[in-house]
């Protein structure tokens, strides 16, 4: 089984390397942006809350981040693998992460590390909020992610740089290109 983090900040393109990577190795997406975004839209009890937490600009906390991963990853038990897009955003989802992989018998083979520039990302996300009307896009609420990721989320990264599981690839430029650079890290794993 292969397990990838795809890590960066809002806007370095994880998404769209997500569905690219998913149709090449074959592998389930969870992007917990998409779950948050899943059950806002079906006014959950789960999602009325996650809804105000991100009106707030603030990251879900770890115990409703983690319990909905989990219920994702039991729902894919033909899994051959897993991309995991916006997780883990602190080190303690990091280590839960680990704790309920090994109880799997697995564990993640890599970590892909999207750079892009703030410049790049503000340019990024204003374009995709003319596109998508993401409310978590708005410039007040972008600037409030942004600071998140850069004070807090990358902090995730020594944890599993003292592990030799990641792999930095600029994530400017053609997204072919930054594809295939990529695939280049994550078939030195396999």
């Amino acid at each position: 089984m292969l397990n990838l983090v795809l890590f960066g900040p809002p806007g370095a393109g994880k998404g769209t390397q997500s569905a690219k990577l998913i149709e090449k190795y074959k592998l389930s997406h969870i992007s917990t942006g998409d779950m948050f975004r899943m059950h806002i839209s079906n006014d959950t009890e789960l999602g009325k809350r996650v809804k105000q937490i991100l009106a707030d600009g603030m990251l879900v906390p770890d115990s409703i981040t983690i319990e909905m991963l989990e219920e994702e990853v039991q729902r894919n038990p033909e899994a051959k693998g897993f991309i995991f897009d916006g997780f883990p955003r602190t080190v303690a989802q990091a280590e839960a992460l680990d704790v309920f992989l090994e109880g799997k018998g697995e564990g993640i083979n890599g970590v892909v590390q999207l750079d892009v520039n703030q410049e790049e990302i503000k340019h990024r996300i204003a374009e995709r909020q003319k596109v998508s009307g993401r409310a978590d896009d708005d410039a007040d609420k972008l600037l409030k992610r942004i600071d998140e990721y850069f004070s807090k989320t990358i902090h995730v990264l020594p944890y599993y740089e003292a592990q030799n599981k990641v792999t930095k690839v600029n994530g400017i430029g053609d997204i072919e290109e930054i594809f295939n650079n990529v695939c280049n890290a994550i078939d030195l794993l396999k």
